[in-house]
């Protein structure tokens, strides 16, 4: 609790202590002593009371009272405070002084519960602003030089000492260690770095020092794009908060004026007399205080996107929360989304040599080339690869290599470079890049290579048909064989291959129907396009190009694809609160509104239609914030 609240709820405390002690005071008997009980005195009588009352009023009130004061200076007073401090002066006024102090008072706990519900919900946006560097070490000319991380240049190698954020993205050039990710993926695992490791801006070094070769800018890194979109992130109001935002405006002085004729109508045609009608227009004005729906629709979507936060989800607006929780189509890009985009050996097929003995082959002959196809092979192989083994090695341009290993001459690369040795091959049929490996005319066998499919799409895609997405479709420019494969091995139905990008917008625009709302999830610069023309559009933070993040509304920190069904959940939970919200308010307090106009509603119930309702409301909405399970 911050000072401020701590001060709120003291005040709180007093004003009711005060209250109480009134309560059980013997004013009359003290008053009739003091001014006699005939009606002479009544005017002091009814004085002295204002007087005392208004020093719990003001104990609690004040800062309401001094607010509408100020804002009434300004011509612009027609919000909530106006209408509080309207109706309990007014109650002052007709001699209802325990209802007076008692509206402030519940007023006053429904604030308080406001701003303890919202301070919450910005903790993980402070932790999240927190998250950013306020020094870079760099390494000049063999001294360490303490700079600010905009200073620093691409190339440049900076110093993270154990404890120290990374500064600037980059790559790991010496030493070894774990870095705590957890404000940029919501993950609580460490991370092991090594040499030739990427490193994000923003993570945490926790236990030995190492050098980073930065390969950004600071104003690129991921810790300022992920404040970037942190700060914009509240100017995109959904439908339902642009609603409310108009209805409080109008909504204010419709009511003072409904409150007004009432307390006129009241006077005219019964016989409340003054006092009695002022007393009924003031409890209209009471329980119409609008705060509840003004309050409590903003604060459940900055629940829901501080939960998302806090999961590595980052949305760019309540707007986005909306439309995420209408979905109920995916479409994925393959490579980079689905898949790593990185080759891997996905098979090795050895004719009548052991699988070892063909890698160990493929790996030697490959070894000096930096193809990403040859570089799948030697991370297969994984072992010391011996050079002195190695002899002449010549490059066939459009077929593959021809290198002596150990005095033979062997063969490794497509089925055109096999034909052109006359070497006995037979063509795989399996997707993916085929690598033949031949002794001189000797065939000894073939590598597959694909790109590898990431360990959680499969459970990614199962997630999104149990949160009650009706279809998954991923688009690809791979070939039918390829997409086949890695659909069949995902669990996805339907997919469209061999597509450019604007093929790819072309068959969103196909896809949206009318009836469908659908996301596309990506992550390279030609899906910008795709990702602008979804209803939302998901980005791979991690790994995804500037691109695709700017275009995106959603963007996931650490690539996993299960936070996409996690972020509809919450999206739903959250639109799910905010008509809740929205239908209790209205109700309630068009029902107490109705009453207190036809004379069956007292202040009491007045203030239970206004804090009461704001206070159940806050805590319905609180519920945002905790991320709803599986």
């Amino acid at each position: 609790m911050s000072k401020k609240q701590r001060k709120t709820l003291l005040r709180i405390l007093a004003a009711a202590a005060v209250l109480v002690l009134l309560h059980f005071l013997p004013l009359s008997s003290l008053l009739d002593s003091l001014y006699g009980s005939e009606g002479g005195n009544a005017v002091l009588r009814h004085a002295t009371l204002i007087v005392i009352y208004l020093i719990p009023y003001l104990i609690v009130g004040y800062d309401v009272v001094l607010g509408a004061i100020k804002k009434i200076g300004h011509g612009d007073f027609l919000d909530e405070e106006f209408l509080m401090m309207i109706a309990t002066v007014g109650a002052l006024a007709v001699g209802d002084y325990p209802e007076a102090t008692g509206v402030m008072l519940f007023y006053q706990v429904g604030e308080l519960f406001q701003s303890i519900a919202v301070g919450k919900s910005r903790k993980s946006i402070a932790a999240m602003m927190d998250i950013c560097p306020d020094t870079a070490i760099v390494l000049r000319d063999g001294a360490e030089e303490e700079v600010d991380p905009s200073e620093v240049s691409v190339g440049e190698v900076v110093l993270v000492k154990p404890g120290e954020k990374v500064p600037i993205d980059g790559i790991v050039k010496d030493g070894n260690s774990s870095l705590n990710t957890a404000a940029l993926t919501g993950e609580s695992l460490p991370v092991e770095v090594a040499p030739g490791d990427s490193v994000y801006s923003g993570s945490i070094n926790v236990s030995s020092a190492i050098t980073v070769t930065t390969t950004t800018e600071y104003e690129n890194s991921t810790v300022s794009r992920i404040l970037e979109l942190v700060e914009n992130s509240t100017d995109k109001k959904a439908h339902a908060e642009k609603f409310i935002t108009r209805f409080a405006r109008y909504y204010t002085p419709i009511v003072v004026i409904l409150a007004v004729v009432i307390a006129l109508i009241c006077a005219i045609f019964t016989d409340l007399g003054i006092s009695g009608s002022i007393y009924r227009g003031l409890i209209f004005l009471v329980v119409s205080c609008p705060c509840a729906l003004v309050v409590s629709v903003p604060l459940s979507f900055f629940g829901g996107i501080g939960a998302a936060s806090r999961r590595g989800i980052l949305i760019k607006g309540s707007n986005f929360l909306e439309e995420l929780s209408r979905i109920d189509t995916v479409v994925f890009d393959k490579t980079g989304t689905i898949t790593r985009g990185a080759f891997a050996v996905d098979a090795v097929h050895p004719n009548e040599i052991d699988e070892d003995v063909l890698i160990d082959i493929a790996a030697l002959a490959e070894s000096r080339s930096h193809h990403p196809v040859a570089e799948s092979i030697v991370n297969a192989h994984g072992k010391h690869i011996d050079s002195s083994r190695l002899g002449e090695v010549e490059e066939i341009a459009g077929r593959g290599i021809r290198a002596v290993i150990d005095g033979q001459t062997y063969f490794v690369g497509n089925g055109k470079l096999m034909e052109d040795v006359h070497a006995d091959y037979h063509e795989c049929h399996l997707p993916g890049t085929i690598v033949h490996v031949s002794r001189k005319t000797e065939y000894l066998g073939h590598i597959v290579i694909n790109d590898e499919i990431k360990p959680d799409s499969k459970e990614a895609i199962s997630a999104l048909r149990d949160a009650g997405v009706r279809d998954v479709v991923m688009l690809t420019g791979d070939n039918e064989k390829v997409a086949e494969n890695v659909a069949e091995k995902v669990g996805i139905d339907r997919y469209f291959a061999g597509l450019l990008p604007g093929n790819k917008v072309e068959k969103i625009e196909e896809l949206m129907d009318g009836t469908r709302k659908i996301a596309f999830a990506g992550d390279g610069i030609n899906d910008a396009p795709v990702l602008t023309r979804a209803d939302v559009g998901i980005a791979m933070g991690a790994l995804g190009s500037d691109a695709a993040i700017e275009a995106a509304d959603v963007v996931l920190m650490d690539d996993r694809l299960t936070k996409i069904a996690e972020s509809l959940r919450i999206a739903r939970k959250t639109m799910r609160i905010v008509k809740e919200n929205i239908v209790f308010s209205i109700a309630v307090k068009v029902a107490v509104m109705i009453l207190g106009a036809l004379g069956l509603a007292g202040m009491r119930l007045a203030v239970f239609g206004d804090v009461g309702v704001l206070v159940l409301a806050i805590l319905n909405a609180a519920r945002a914030m905790r991320v709803p399970k599986a």
